[in-house]
């Protein structure tokens, strides 16, 4: 048994981010945060945070600024990069439940761009451990399949800068593929996108030595009908994790006798019964195992 609660926090740079806290009856044995994908909204993460609370998991679900419950009435002129959600979004959430929750291991799940902010996030230095679905880096030409490529190539490199000028925005909702993004997150995106190192190319984010200064055990979860976080954009991602214990696990449909999984399909309800029982025991595994020591500023 759990309850769900609306929750309203400050981002570390102050900016309103709304979400939603699930709290089991009984003292939790560890706070879990969820760090969503690009335009997911914090509904998708619903029932896989109320099937850990069921679990005995306090789970914070939550939407980045500009996007569900966290965006204002219009987006147009509406100031946010990708970098806001990694920095400052993903601290502040990690940073109440932290508060909420003293004593108690933190733990956290990043999807597809949430993954990414554990490697970004300063925050991560408080977790006992966390995992990575469908996490990868994000370079265009690392989708797999030719016309899975050409499709996103064009609506995301030819499109998505005429409507992010025309409107003010990336009017996403409209295309069927997510939230609307801000104007400063999709620019952001796409020049990533275009980059053979992805975001460790740009030099401002300093990504590879953020990512290197990461000390903690990371499940790394991947499937194979995924055309984008596909093994070879996980690796790309995940090897610059120098200093942490990784698992990486591959999941073929077929294994959970499932049609497709996907990019999305992890956080279906379907898969309560299969693919959630093991993320479950490995986050539960790890709260019977030290926490590795954080790296010194020298060693940095």
């Amino acid at each position: 048994m759990s309850t769900e609660a609306t929750l309203e926090f400050a981002a570390a740079d102050g900016y309103r981010l709304s979400g939603s806290l699930q709290t089991p009856v009984a003292p939790p044995r560890a706070a879990i945060v969820i760090h969503p994908a690009t335009g997911v909204p914090e509904r998708l993460y619903l029932p896989l945070a109320r099937f850990l609370a069921a679990h005995g998991h306090a789970v914070l679900t939550y939407d980045y600024r500009g996007i569900g419950r966290s965006a204002p009435p219009s987006l147009r002129g509406f100031d946010a990069r990708m970098r806001d959600w990694m920095e400052q979004d993903v601290a502040g959430a990690t940073r109440v439940l932290s508060a909420r929750f003293p004593g108690v291991p933190l733990l956290a799940i990043g999807h597809s761009v949430g993954g990414h902010a554990l490697g970004i996030s300063e925050a991560s230095d408080s977790l006992q451990a966390a995992a990575l679905i469908a996490s990868h880096a994000g370079y265009i030409g690392s989708i797999r399949g030719w016309g899975e490529r050409m499709r996103v190539r064009a609506m995301l490199m030819q499109f998505g800068p005429l409507l992010v000028r025309a409107c003010g925005y990336l009017p996403w909702r409209r295309l069927g593929l997510g939230e609307d993004l801000p104007a400063g997150v999709a620019r952001e995106w796409i020049a990533w996108c275009r980059s053979p190192g992805y975001f460790f190319d740009d030099p401002t984010l300093r990504a590879q030595e953020r990512f290197a200064a990461r000390r903690l055990p990371l499940l790394v979860l991947g499937f194979t009908d995924d055309p984008w976080a596909n093994p070879r954009a996980i690796g790309a991602l995940v090897r610059h994790f120098t200093h942490c214990a990784i698992e990486r696990r591959e999941i073929a449909p077929a294994d959970v006798g499932a049609p497709a999984i996907g990019h999305m399909g992890f956080f279906r309800q379907r898969f309560s019964d299969t693919l959630w029982p093991q993320l479950l025991a490995w986050l539960d595994a790890q709260l019977q195992v030290a926490p590795l020591p954080a790296r010194s500023a020298a060693a940095t």
